[in-house]
């Protein structure tokens, strides 16, 4: 088999696999309703190299309240056309929001995160997949007790992750200017290491979307978001998982600046 072949392969099994099955006597859910609303911007700087940054506005009951807000900016490294390296930092702030809030005093908490990634493109006729394999080394704030004020500690938490994404042009057979498309993706979360908690099963999330491409500089898409998070405790006694749904508005941007 070969490797285009077995990313095609990989693909298909994430899309049409079931959710992993989990106790249902021991476990506790909870439904949140979200908006999120992303920019995304790449500047390339060379033949190789460029700048990536992005920027997660995340709120419940469609706007009405934080969920979290994510900003992250990283440095790429192209090894090939369709092979993309980046490392980079992202700075999170995490709200209590829903019936259960994450942090298990009910407090807003900081996160920061360095992380590392390869993201490998494909064509199957013409349809487009991207594949991202993440590692995340995450320093998540953690408070001392009800009272503190702010976190006291930020232990080190490992997660790594794998998105695949498909997008299909709805005019011609290729995605270029003045172009609707379809994309679809699922990502995985899987959380490891000696300071991981419960959720090893961190999150999985799924998106169908619409989008348009403008121009090559501007692409704007949006639709169904789900995301199906585990809490790090116990509530309970038991497992606990928020199923959230809502949608998601992307901003994409793409500057090139190697061209005269």
């Amino acid at each position: 088999m070969t490797c285009k072949h077995y990313l095609f392969a990989v693909s298909l099994f994430f899309f049409l696999a079931p959710s992993p099955s989990f106790g249902q006597n021991n476990r506790l859910n909870t439904a949140n309703q979200i908006g999120w609303y992303a920019y995304s911007g790449t500047f390339k700087l060379s033949d190789k190299f460029g700048i990536h940054s992005e920027y997660q506005f995340r709120r419940t009951d469609v706007i009405k309240d934080w969920q979290q807000s994510l900003f992250r900016v990283g440095l790429n490294y192209s090894l090939h056309p369709s092979a993309q390296l980046r490392v980079g930092y992202g700075w999170i702030e995490t709200f209590p929001y829903g019936e259960f809030p994450i942090n298990g005093f009910g407090k807003q908490y900081t996160e920061h995160r360095i992380f590392q990634m390869i993201q490998l493109a494909q064509k199957v006729g013409k349809v487009d997949f991207s594949h991202r394999f993440m590692l995340e080394q995450r320093f998540v704030g953690k408070y001392s007790d009800a009272t503190a004020d702010r976190e006291t500690s930020f232990p080190l938490l490992h997660r790594m992750r794998y998105l695949v994404r498909m997008q299909i042009p709805l005019k011609g057979n290729e995605i270029k200017d003045r172009t609707p498309y379809l994309a679809i993706y699922d990502e995985v979360f899987i959380g490891f290491g000696k300071n991981v908690n419960q959720n090893i099963f961190d999150q999985n999330r799924i998106g169908i979307l619409l989008g348009y491409r403008f121009t090559n500089t501007f692409k704007l898409d949006g639709g169904y978001l789900n995301q199906t998070a585990q809490y790090g405790r116990l509530i309970q006694g038991k497992n606990a998982f928020q199923s959230n749904t809502g949608f998601i508005i992307n901003a994409l941007l793409n500057f090139d600046f190697t061209k005269k």
